[in-house]
C-alpha cells in the first residue's frame, strides 16, 4: 500500500506485552456508498494515509505490538494493504467474521487470540488526536495501584468525548466515586453530554459478559450491553474522556473534516519535481515520483506517489493519492483516490472520488446532463 504514513522506523515504543490490541475492520460502511462497494472504508486514506493504519500506529506507540484484526467481506484486501504488521514493528492476526454481528460478537470470536490478556479494542474508522498511550496507561496503574492496596481492580475503561448532540451517540453516566454506572443507547433524554468514542479496555472479564448478554432488537450482541452486564454484576468500569478531537470516518463530512484536521499536522516536504511556473503556499507534501507543472498547490496540501498536476489549483485541504492525474482542473476540501485522473472540471469541492475515477469536461454543449452513477450514490449539480 503506497501514500504517506508512519513506518515503523519513526514509532519506537516500548514494549506493552501484557496488554493485545484489537482492531475492528468488518462492517458493510453502507454510509459511504458508492465507495464501499468496492474498497474497505477502513482503507479510505486520510491525508494519503489509509484510515485503519492510525489505529494501527496508536496501538504500537502504545507498546502494544500483538494485534488482531477482525475482518469482514473486505478481508484480503486489508491483508493486502497491512500484511504482517511488521513495517510497524507489529504482529498481527487477522480474525474473520462471517456478518456483522455486532462489536461484542467481536470480542467473542476473537477470544482465542486474546486469551486470558487485557486488551484495547479500537473501531478501525475512528482517528483520534491524542492517541490513546496515555489511556492505556491509565487503565494498567490502576489495576497495579488496586492490586497493591488489595482493593477491586477495574474490568474495563471507556474512553468518552464530550458532544453536543449526545442522543446521536451511547452515552454514558457516571456516579458520583467517578465509575460509570450506565450506558444507555442513543438516548431521547440523554442524562450526560459524554458519548462513547469507540475505544475500550477490557480484562478477562469481558468474555464473560459477551457470552451471557443477548442479541439485540437488531440482531447484534452490543458491546454497551456487555459493559452493562459488568457493572450490573458488581465489576468496576472506570472512564477517561477524551482531550483532543476524534473523528468517526464512516461518513463524508467527518471523514473530510478529518482529512483536514491531519493536514494541518503536517509539515512541508517536497519529493518530487515542481517547474519554476508553479507556486506552492503554506504545508505543501508532495511525495516521491510527483509532478507539478504550471500549477497552484494551496496548502495545506498532499499529492501521493506519482500523482501529476499540470495547469491546476489544487486545495487547500486537499489529499491527491498515488498515480492520479489532474489536468486544467481546481480542487479543493477533498480526497481523491489512486489512480483517478480529472481533467477540465473548473471546481471540484467537499468530495471524495473513488479509485480508477475518470472526471472530465464534455467537449460538446450538452442539452442535459449525462451521468452513469452507480447505487446509493449523490450527485449535486449546478
Amino acid at each position: 500500500m503506497r501514500g504517506w504514513a508512519k513506518g515503523s522506523s519513526e514509532v519506537a515504543p516500548a514494549r506493552n506485552d501484557a496488554v493485545k490490541g484489537l482492531i475492528l475492520s468488518g462492517g458493510a460502511g453502507t454510509r459511504l456508498r458508492p465507495i464501499t462497494h468496492t474498497s474497505a472504508k477502513q482503507l479510505v486514506p486520510v491525508a494519503n494515509k489509509p484510515i485503519l493504519f492510525f489505529g494501527i500506529e496508536d496501538m504500537v506507540e502504545a507498546g502494544i505490538t500483538e494485534i488482531g484484526i477482525v475482518t469482514g467481506d473486505t478481508g484480503p484486501e486489508i491483508q493486502a494493504a497491512v500484511g504482517d504488521g511488521s513495517r510497524w514493528g507489529a504482529k498481527v492476526t487477522y480474525i474473520p467474521q462471517d456478518a456483522p454481528l455486532g462489536l461484542a460478537h467481536c470480542v467473542l470470536i476473537a477470544q482465542e487470540f486474546l486469551g486470558d490478556d487485557d486488551f484495547v479494542m479500537y473501531l478501525g474508522d475512528n482517528l483520534l488526536r491524542q492517541g490513546i498511550a496515555e489511556f492505556v496507561e491509565s487503565f494498567e496503574s490502576d489495576h497495579a495501584e488496586s492490586r497493591a492496596e488489595d482493593a477491586q481492580v477495574p474490568s474495563a475503561q471507556i474512553l468518552l468525548a464530550r458532544v453536543p448532540d449526545p442522543q446521536r451517540f451511547g452515552v454514558a453516566e457516571i456516579g458520583a466515586d467517578g465509575e460509570v454506572t450506565q450506558l444507555v443507547e442513543k438516548p431521547l433524554e440523554p442524562k450526560s453530554d459524554l458519548a462513547l468514542v469507540g475505544v475500550y479496555l477490557f480484562d478477562r472479564h469481558i468474555h464473560d459478559a459477551v457470552a451471557a448478554i443477548a442479541p439485540s432488537p437488531r440482531g447484534e450482541l452490543e458491546i454497551t450491553d456487555a459493559i452493562q452486564w459488568l457493572i450490573d454484576n458488581g465489576h468496576r468500569v472506570r472512564h477517561e474522556v477524551l482531550e483532543g478531537w476524534w473523528k468517526d470516518t464512516g461518513k463524508l463530512e467527518p471523514l473530510l473534516e478529518g482529512n483536514r484536521l491531519v493536514l494541518d499536522m503536517l509539515s512541508s516536504s517536497n519529493g518530487g519535481t515542481v517547474d519554476a511556473a508553479s507556486v506552492l503556499e503554506g504545508i505543501v507534501v508532495i511525495e516521491e515520483g510527483a509532478e507539478v507543472v504550471n500549477s497552484t498547490l494551496r496548502g495545506p496540501v498532499i499529492i501521493g506517489e506519482g500523482a501529476k498536476i499540470v495547469n491546476s489549483t489544487v486545495g487547500p485541504y486537499a489529499s491527491i493519492y498515488f498515480d492520479c492525474e489532474i489536468t486544467d482542473s481546481s480542487i479543493e476540501n477533498s480526497v481523491i483516490l489512486e489512480q483517478s485522473r480529472i481533467t477540465g472540471i473548473h471546481s471540484i469541492a467537499d468530495s471524495l472520488v473513488g479509485k480508477q475515477v475518470e472526471v472530465r469536461k464534455s467537449q460538446r454543449e450538452p442539452h442535459a446532463t449525462r451521468l452513469m452513477i452507480g447505487d446509493h450514490s449523490v450527485v449535486e449539480l449546478d
